[in-house]
């Protein structure tokens, strides 16, 4: 999967999740980069993401992840529906 399709579906993803259009997201953006990324949303944001991607993230990849840039990395490996 191309790593811009990613992004783009990250992006729409988050800001639903976060219910702010202006969110752009890169590599490097974590929970400290966007106000409202608490704990709650982030449930959020992993149910999103595993249900738009077909994938299950592990326990240990939920809690590993320290940014996007590895959350993509993780998607990339596993491939998903949004093959091209």
């Amino acid at each position: 999967m191309m790593e811009e399709k990613i992004y783009e579906t990250l992006n729409e993803i988050f800001r639903d999740v976060f219910d702010d259009d202006e969110i752009v997201v890169d590599a490097k953006t974590n929970s400290d980069t966007i106000e409202d990324w608490d704990s709650l949303e982030h449930i959020n944001l992993v149910v999103a993401i595993e249900k738009a991607f077909g994938l299950k993230f592990s326990m240990d990849e939920v809690t590993g992840m320290k940014d996007v840039g590895e959350m993509v990395e993780i998607i990339k490996a596993r491939g998903t529906k949004l093959e091209d």
